[in-house]
């Protein structure tokens, strides 16, 4: 018998008045408990996949071999049908997993207890949100005070996967996006540095007899170490500044000799502004809004033609005149000076970026299906740091600071 697993359905609870799914887990729930052990309990979650409706975005929060696991351990898996088209999985490569393919945002959300997303609800979602329903999404709350406070309204639990954390320190999450769009904000920056996107005709690598491009790169963590490789592999000269100097010691070690740092203040800022080509703004403080170091002033110092690309746009941008745009209509100009301010740029290579946030969030996801959201915080420290609003409650200090709110510590 050792082995066997009897399943108890637990059926009329979706009749229960006003029953949240934290407490029901849904009318469509189970509970197994495993033969020999009455106290372990493994619960059967409905895990549910919509599409992503974020203007150009194309990724999917959950492959097929990860729906492909989930229906294996017993739960139930809900994809809306297309979800997974953009990153070129088709709905027929979920529906042999076992996973169900339903037409509409509406059911998914209706129905799922965990939802499986990539980027931060947006309206037409927030409206969709259920009480005590667990979202596991990137939501960049302290760059959006609506978002907040529509999700602190619905009473979900906000897991964000940009503030969970590791044993190191790092955000494991958000590092492989991090390091798509490190890369990307060159490949950008390089196009449209191009005198056809309106900048200054200048080519990153150079020819032999003519000087090659500067690229500045405010900030040395992922994005910014990403991008300072990319550019130095094009040949350009590129400086990496930023405030850590045990991380500048570091970078000193590995990057190329055309690459070099400098201390970040204010005043190496301007100096390098008016040197620089193109300027990759980097900067991260986990959870927080990003800090504003290009002043709209200090536009006047940079080349007309020159390129800034705002990588640090999801957290707020580190650059004043950093307002969101979109892969349609990716750039405007300011003084001359051409912006670049995707705010989902690891979506233009959504294969890519689906493949490799999944292979990050997938151990997540799992124990996160397997238990609830408040076990698993009870459980896991750095779980429990991805926890930004519970139930209406707002947990994340470095939001509730952007935006003037209430905080109140996860109680674990």
């Amino acid at each position: 018998m050792m082995g066997v697993t009897f399943v108890l359905s637990i059926v009329g609870m979706s009749s229960v008045p006003n029953a949240s799914p934290a407490h029901s887990r849904g009318r469509d729930a189970a509970i197994s408990f495993a033969v020999g052990n009455p106290h372990r309990r493994v619960i059967m979650t409905i895990v549910g996949v919509p599409t992503e409706v974020k203007k150009d975005e194309y990724r999917v929060g959950l492959r097929p071999v990860g729906a492909e696991v989930l229906v294996r351990d017993g739960h139930t898996v809900l994809i809306q049908s297309g979800a997974g088209r953009g990153s070129g999985y088709e709905d027929s490569l979920y529906a042999t997993t076992g996973a169900k393919i339903v037409d509409t945002a509406e059911e998914v959300w209706s129905r799922a207890e965990l939802i499986i997303k990539v980027k931060e609800p947006q309206p037409t979602e927030v409206s969709l949100i259920r009480d005590g329903q667990t979202v596991f999404t990137y939501f960049h709350f302290a760059a959006d005070r609506d978002l907040t406070i529509g999700c602190l309204e619905r009473g979900c639990i906000s897991v964000a996967y940009e503030t969970l954390t590791d044993d190191q320190g790092h955000l494991p999450l958000l590092t492989p996006m991090s390091e798509i769009a490190g890369k990307l904000s060159v490949q950008e920056g390089a196009k449209y540095l191009e005198r056809p996107q309106g900048g200054r005709g200048i080519l990153l690598g150079g020819v032999p007899g003519v000087d090659v491009g500067k690229v500045l790169v405010l900030g040395g963590g992922v994005v910014g170490t990403c991008a300072a490789s990319v550019a130095a592999g094009m040949g350009a000269d590129v400086v990496i500044m930023d405030i850590n100097i045990d991380r500048m010691r570091e970078l000193g070690e590995f990057m190329p000799q055309n690459c070099k740092t400098i201390y970040s203040d204010p005043e190496a800022i301007r100096d390098h502004l008016a040197w620089a080509d193109l300027i990759i703004g980097a900067v991260l403080i986990p959870g927080a809004k990003a800090p504003n170091l290009i002043t709209k002033e200090s536009l006047s110092l940079i080349d007309d033609g020159s390129v800034i690309v705002d990588v640090a746009i999801d957290q707020g941008g580190c650059v004043e005149t950093a307002k969101v745009t979109t892969h349609s209509d990716p750039i405007y100009t300011v003084d001359g000076v051409v912006h670049y301010c995707v705010g989902n740029m690891p979506g233009a290579v959504a294969r890519t970026s689906t493949q490799a946030l999944t292979n990050a969030t997938m151990p997540w996801i799992t124990k996160l299906a397997s238990m609830d959201a408040d076990s698993l915080a009870k459980r896991d420290r750095h779980f429990a740091n991805a926890i930004n609003t519970n139930r209406g409650t707002l947990t994340n200090q470095p939001v509730a600071e952007a935006h003037g709110l209430e905080f109140e510590p996860l109680s674990v």
